[in-house]
Parts: structure tokens; C-alpha cells; sequence
């Protein structure tokens, strides 16, 4: 018998390179050396209690909601950098909707929703109809929206912060599902059950201090998974991959390219909405600063996850654990007694690690020198 040749056409690629290339390999490093320091340096202050467990797990949902819609878009070969504005605006216009124009909340979310993503896609279309960078169009319309987040109150009640949301959804249907939350008979069980600490004293005495998850997390994670799925999944999730790889092969081959990045301009626009809606009914007000520099870090956890600035590659899951990167370093600070200003630094830091390891991976990749 004559053994097989291999076909020298067929590039082999060993185990070491395959893991070498996957998106999420740095943001999984980054995760396991995070929770490393600071389980050595905040470990005695609470950080991994149930108390500070919530606490970083919501500043990382934060970040999360708007760095899967970021991941997709950036995968797709496009940048939003109106994301932290959006956020603004869609807080202020569901204030204006249901506290001065009166209407029920649940319509003045499901509007500012409509509204929102009509936004995005207007964002989506100028860019594949004119050819402008995405960069250049987003920040115009970063700078519009956050003008109107300001001149809107301003010219309505003479004020920038709008409040008594909270009250004015209570006995909403909708507004629960972005301010409730879930699980309270467990943690009532595990707080008298003695696994959670409870209130000692007060009008709460015997509460469990921590009295049910969010539902800005229950956001994060479904958006994870769904993000997840289409993206390795589905058809349309190819087509992402291929939008952003090679727009001008994606066209020859069938691929509806200009459709594709409209859709993903829309579902951050959606992630941004989101994550607006949950603030608003968390802090019960809209305020025209909210949202601020979250465009950038959006962009900085997916490319901590993986994400190539130059599109066509990257991971939701990545994205995801670079925002875990985010949130438990911003409340590990706080933990360990650390000037928060240094949050900052961590964050130049980690986006210029990440940024010269996504180029060497592409190198990989591309078998460039």
C-alpha cells in the first residue's frame, strides 16, 4: 500500500498555533490575572463576599450590555463611537416621554426603543451609502445626540436631570423588566439560612443583604448568549465574519454587506438603549452627562476580548471577559484602598497590551512579518 501524501497544498496548523489564535485567549489570561491580584490584595476587604460579588458583577454587566453590541459591530468592520450618547439620550428621551409628556412608561420606553434604533440605523446607511468612515460619521452623531441629551431638558424644564422615574413606574408592566430583579425567595432562603449576611438592625433587620440579581445583569448574560449564538451559529453570523474580512469577496459572493452593518449600527443603538433604560430605573432619574468616554470603553473590552481593529475576527465571549476585566479592576481599586484615579492608567495599559497582541495574532493569522 502506498502512503498517503500530503497534499502540500493544505497548510498544517498545530494545536499550539490553533490556541494561539483564538480571540479570547488574552482576555481569559487577563481574567485569571485580575481575580489573582486582587484575591491577594482585596481578598480580606469584602471584594469576594456576596456583597462585593453584586457590586462588580453590575459594573461589569454595564459594560458588557454595550461591548456585545460593539463586539458584532467591530467584527461587522465598523466602529460607533455615538454608543456613550446614545445612552444620554435614550435615558432622557423615556424622562421626557413619561415624566413631562405624561404617557404610561411602558410606551415611552418602547418609543425611545423605536426612536433609538431608527438612530442606528440612519448611522448604518449613511455609512454604506456615502463610504464614510464609520469613525468620522459615529462622532458627528456623538456630538449631536449629547447636544440634544442637554438642549432637550434644558429647553423643557430648564434643568439637565430629570427625576422621579421610580415612582412614576411603579405598577408598570414593562419598566420591571429593565429595573426589577429575580431570585428574591432564594436569597430570602439563603439570608435565613445563614450563607448570606442580613441586616442587623433598621427597618430592614433580617433582610438578606442582598435581596434578589438585577435584571441589568439577567441583560448582560442573555445578550451574551444570544450574541454568542448568532455569532457561531447562524448563517447570519458568517456573514458578520465576511462584512468585515473582506466586504468587496462578501459582495461576489452573495452576501448582503450593506445590510449586515446597518443591522449591527441597529443593535448597538439597541445595547445602548438597554443599558440606558436599566440605569433610569435603578437611579429613578435621567441625567444629560450619563453615558460619558462608554463608547471607549466599549470599544477597549472588545478589543481586550480579541477583536481586531481591522474587522473580520473576534469573540462575544471575549468582548464579555473584557468587561469582567473592567468591572472587577474599577471595584477592585475601590477594595483595595487604591486611588480609583489609577483605573485609568490600568485602562491605557491593557488596551495598548491588547491592541500589540491582536497584531501579532493577526500576523498569525495572515502569515505576515
Amino acid at each position: 500500500m502506498v502512503d498517503a501524501v500530503q497534499d502540500e497544498r493544505v497548510r498544517q496548523v498545530s494545536k499550539w498555533r490553533q490556541a494561539l489564535i483564538r480571540p479570547e485567549l488574552g482576555s481569559i489570561v487577563g481574567t485569571i490575572a485580575v481575580f489573582t491580584l486582587f484575591a491577594f490584595f482585596a481578598y480580606d476587604s469584602g471584594m469576594f463576599k456576596p456583597q462585593g460579588i453584586l457590586n462588580w458583577s453590575i459594573v461589569s454587566a454595564q459594560f458588557m450590555i454595550i461591548a456585545v453590541g460593539a463586539c458584532l459591530l467591530m467584527i461587522a468592520g465598523e466602529f460607533d463611537l455615538s454608543v456613550g450618547s446614545m445612552i444620554g439620550f435614550a435615558g432622557m428621551m423615556i424622562a421626557v416621554f413619561g415624566m413631562v409628556l405624561g404617557l404610561p412608561m411602558w410606551l415611552a420606553i418602547l418609543i425611545t426603543f423605536v426612536i433609538c434604533a431608527a438612530i442606528g440605523a440612519i448611522n448604518g446607511i449613511i455609512v454604506v451609502k456615502t463610504g464614510l468612515p464609520s469613525f468620522i460619521v459615529t462622532l458627528a452623531f456623538l456630538f449631536i445626540l449629547r447636544g440634544f441629551t442637554i438642549f432637550i431638558p434644558q429647553t423643557i424644564e430648564r434643568k439637565t436631570i430629570i427625576g422621579g422615574i421610580k415612582d412614576a413606574a411603579e405598577g408598570d408592566w414593562l419598566a420591571p423588566v429593565f429595573g426589577g430583579k429575580i431570585g428574591q425567595p432564594i436569597f430570602r432562603w439563603l439570608g435565613d439560612a445563614g450563607f448570606i449576611d442580613t441586616f442587623q438592625r433598621g427597618s430592614r433587620e433580617g433582610q438578606p443583604v442582598i435581596d434578589g440579581i438585577p435584571m441589568l445583569i439577567v441583560w448582560a448574560i442573555a445578550l451574551i448568549i444570544f450574541g454568542h449564538i448568532l455569532l457561531t451559529k447562524t448563517r447570519f453570523g458568517n456573514w458578520i465574519f465576511a462584512a468585515g474580512g473582506d466586504a468587496e469577496a462578501a459582495r461576489n459572493s452573495g452576501v448582503p454587506v450593506a445590510r449586515v452593518k446597518i443591522l449591527m449600527f441597529v443593535f448597538t443603538a439597541i445595547c445602548a438603549t438597554i443599558f440606558a433604560t436599566c440605569q433610569v430605573m435603578e437611579f429613578g432619574s435621567a441625567g444629560a452627562d450619563r453615558g460619558l468616554l462608554k463608547e471607549f470603553e466599549a470599544i477597549i473590552a472588545v478589543v481586550v476580548g480579541g477583536a481586531l481593529l481591522t474587522g473580520g475576527y473576534g469573540s462575544v465571549i471575549g468582548a464579555a471577559l473584557g468587561a469582567l476585566i473592567f468591572g472587577v479592576v474599577q471595584q477592585g481599586l475601590f477594595f483595595a484602598g487604591v486611588d480609583n484615579s489609577l483605573y485609568r492608567v490600568f485602562v491605557g495599559v491593557i488596551l495598548l497590551a491588547a491592541v500589540i497582541l491582536n497584531t501579532y495574532i493577526r500576523r498569525l493569522i495572515t502569515g505576515e512579518r
